[in-house]
């Protein structure tokens, strides 16, 4: 299947009603393909929030990236696939400052930082069991040194994190320090 065969699949699997956080619509997507507007389509097939897109369909956008060599938005359909098989917490991470043992580096923002958190559950003995997840940085390249904002989680073990609710605080670990903390905002479940 080429580009707009890909596209215009993906385009009738999605409901009329379902929006992005700007407004935009499977209408305006329709629009950007008869105008071979392939790649603004794509991005915004990929920014879609409000319905509940299954792996089959992600599978459509990540080969059409691909063949359009756009890395950086196939990473994040692959990303939003994995999310709709096991679903991702979202959270607002603060950091501890540099000053207070914190990161010297920045948190890189495309799920490639592996931490441990402590969600809260304990071994046998007491000490934390700790549990790893991804991390995406949201609305950034990165999360800067001491600073906060908004992340999406993706736990390596998912069904090991079905207790987290929103408003709970976890913390992530680095060499057995805390290097921050997240309130879970929302947790998406797997479609």
């Amino acid at each position: 299947m080429d580009v707009p065969e890909l596209l215009d699949r993906a385009v009738t699997m999605v409901p009329a009603i379902a929006t992005n956080e700007a407004g935009a619509t499977v209408a305006d997507v329709a629009e950007y393909l008869k105008h071979n507007g392939w790649e603004v389509a794509l991005d915004l097939l990929a920014d879609l929030d409000d319905w509940p897109a299954g792996a089959q369909w992600w599978d459509l956008l990540i080969e059409a990236a691909e063949l359009m060599w756009l890395t950086d938005t196939a990473t994040w359909c692959r990303w939003r696939r994995w999310g709709s098989i096991h679903g991702i917490f979202r959270a607002r991470l603060t950091l501890v400052p540099v000053a207070d043992g914190g990161r010297r580096i920045p948190i890189p923002g495309e799920g490639v930082l592996r931490p441990v958190w402590h969600i809260g559950q304990h071994m046998p003995d007491g000490h934390p069991n700790f549990r790893v997840a991804r991390i995406w940085v949201a609305d950034a390249p990165e999360l800067t040194v001491g600073a906060s904002g908004p992340i999406r989680l993706a736990p390596l073990s998912p069904d090991v994190w079905r207790d987290l609710r929103p408003d709970q605080t976890i913390a992530v670990h680095e060499v057995l320090s805390i290097q921050g903390t997240a309130t879970i905002t929302e947790i998406s479940t797997p479609r």
